[in-house]
């Protein structure tokens, strides 16, 4: 990681507060105050309602300024659903889906619980393509001293764990953009530890899903995928940002969860629109797609 310079006469804030005693020698009224504490410490003058502004700086700048230390140069975010797993786990699922179905054959909670444990054994191959493909872009054009291309995920389980892991698998650093929830998720344990992050706003979250980002893999899930995904497109169409590839794991998935040629039949859409999505099902397909796109030898 870049050391972080020192700039200019001036002493660091970290400098100073090495030589402030935790507690005032005489306590007074006045030093006991709460509004005495210097105003970076006081946490609860930071969580005021009037704050809001201070916090999504500090959301935006902390995991900006990491990455630079870092040397992250560009990225590459992969989404797609927390439920998916991986193909080991999906197959425990099923046992015990066949178990409680053959134990109440009546019951239709678990009928339709074995019917989803069956759909997600088949789903969990995603989980595999998202592992080879991290390990894939993490191999190809990442070296020692080069952080380009890195692998962005949320930092959940399912296809975030499934990225994050295939980068480990070889070595490389990834990133994890975790968000507070009120079920609380845990980041996974493939992530890189100090480019781990935590945010409170989605909206700061997501400007750092695409900071950086040279393509979005968009894999098999619910609605936070799909808010991600029509997010970054609905940027791309309106030229906020400039075009990169958004490639789709799983034409036939996505075809039946999104139905373009009837936007484009309502009026709501144009048919270039179709040409912002690219269909892959394959780790190799999605690499070379982003390769041709940036012209790239390696």
């Amino acid at each position: 990681m870049r050391k972080v310079q020192k700039r200019g006469p001036l002493p660091t804030v970290r400098h100073e507060m090495a030589g402030i005693v935790e507690a005032p020698a005489k306590v007074t009224a006045q030093t006991a105050s709460p509004s005495y504490r210097l105003a970076f410490e006081d946490a609860d003058f930071l969580l005021r309602q009037d704050l809001r502004p201070v916090r999504l700086q500090l959301e935006l700048l902390k995991p900006e300024l990491l990455q630079q230390q870092h040397g992250i140069k560009s990225t590459i975010a992969v989404f797609g659903s927390a439920r998916i797993p991986s193909p080991e786990a999906a197959q425990v699922a099923l046992a015990e889906a066949e178990a409680a179905t053959l134990a109440a054959p009546e019951d239709r909670e678990a009928a339709r619980s074995l019917a989803v444990a069956r759909r997600m054994v088949a789903n969990s191959r995603y989980y595999e393509e998202a592992r080879r493909f991290a390990r894939i872009v993490t191999t190809t054009c990442v070296g020692e001293h080069v952080c380009d291309f890195v692998i962005k995920t949320g930092g959940g389980p399912g296809i975030m764990e499934a990225a994050n892991r295939g980068a480990d698998d070889v070595g490389g650093k990834s990133i994890g953009l975790n968000i507070v929830l009120p079920n609380e998720q845990d980041p996974n344990s493939y992530v890189t530890p100090d480019l781990c992050f935590r945010f409170h706003y989605f909206a700061i979250r997501k400007m750092h899903f695409l900071t950086r980002s040279k393509a979005l893999v968009v894999f098999p899930g619910g609605f936070g995928t799909l808010d991600e995904l029509f997010e970054a497109a609905t940027l791309i169409q309106t030229g906020k940002i400039d075009p990169i590839p958004i490639l789709l794991f799983g034409r036939e998935y996505w075809e039946r969860v999104i139905n373009i040629d009837a936007l484009i039949s309502e009026g709501m859409a144009s048919p270039a629109d179709k040409d912002l999505f690219t269909f892959v099902e394959t780790a190799e397909e999605a690499w070379d797609a982003i390769a041709a796109f940036y012209l790239l030898s390696c």
